[in-house]
């Protein structure tokens, strides 16, 4: 029986990364977290522990401080193709890079009623995300945010569910419905205004959450889903995932008050794992965009 190598690649995970720019007296701040992985022939690092042929995750690291002075970082998704595409254009014998990046935000403080120019408070919102593929398969680039907390009080119903003799749940036509959304979106593109794409996706996806009277978790994703392939004609495909973060109305009947929907006992496990991956019809195949490196993007 023969015991082979299968998939590899190696790199440099979790790079916190901040670039200032400073040549105003008004700063502006990216504050990143970069993961880098290479593939390619480095199979004797493995099997006889040849390095000859391996570029040191140090290197990959130093690379994206590097780029973030030379480069610059105008979005997320645009510096992730700035690393890929040198990785692979001008290091032999590498074949393919992965990058993954989570940005997180700031906003500026208030003092005495304006903006302040060099001070910041991070946003509690979500993270944004970027994974960008250079490979035999082409350059695939994958948009994303994480953690996006969405709670409404109304709304919302789940109902007509099977049932067995295990079922103890209520049917409801009011309730509230929260998540923690992670969504990922597959660009057909390169060419892409990346920040303004990325903002116009998430006040959609916060809409349908917020307007549709909701018979199921599910039907909400599928409702973000295709709201957001029918505004942009560049994203190919989403994956979306929704924790349902229950929220049960407390039993106080016991002390002999009414409870009419209004307190809750908010639950963080075990709970509801909604998945969905919504896709244009005739999309150009995927190739190596969604395999992941350190699966932060």
């Amino acid at each position: 029986m023969a015991i082979i190598l299968g998939d590899h690649q190696y790199g440099k995970a979790e790079s916190r990364l901040v670039r200032i720019y400073r040549d105003s007296p008004r700063h502006e701040i990216r504050d990143l977290n970069v993961s880098t992985a290479l593939r390619g022939p480095f199979e004797a690092a493995y099997l006889t522990g040849d390095q000859s042929k391996v570029l040191p995750t140090d290197t990959q690291k130093n690379t994206a401080y590097a780029f973030a002075k030379s480069k610059g970082i105008e979005s997320i998704e645009e510096f992730g193709l700035d690393l890929a595409r040198h990785f692979v254009a001008d290091i032999d014998p590498v074949e393919g890079a992965r990058i993954e990046i989570e940005e997180y935000a700031w906003e500026r403080a208030i003092v005495d009623g304006a903006e302040h120019d060099h001070t910041w408070l991070r946003k509690g919102q979500e993270i944004r995300t970027a994974a960008v593929t250079v490979g035999a398969s082409g350059e695939h680039v994958i948009g994303g945010l994480k953690d996006l907390v969405l709670l409404k009080s109304t709304g919302s119903e789940f109902a007509g569910f099977l049932s067995d003799e295990f079922t103890t749940l209520p049917e409801t036509h009011d309730r509230v419905m929260a998540t923690a959304l992670d969504a990922k979106w597959r660009y057909s593109s390169t060419a892409v205004a990346w920040d303004e794409v990325y903002a116009d996706v998430k006040k959609l996806m916060v809409k349908q959450f917020a307007t549709l009277q909701s018979l199921a978790l599910q039907q909400t994703l599928w409702h973000m889903g295709t709201a957001v392939l029918e505004a942009h004609p560049e994203i190919a495909e989403l994956r979306l995932k929704a924790p349902n973060k229950h929220h049960f109305a407390y039993d106080l009947g016991r002390f002999g008050i009414d409870n009419n929907n209004e307190v809750f006992t908010a639950a963080d496990r075990p709970y509801g794992l909604i998945e969905a991956t919504i896709t244009r019809d005739g999309a150009p195949d995927s190739g190596d965009a969604w395999r992941a490196s350190a699966g932060l993007a």
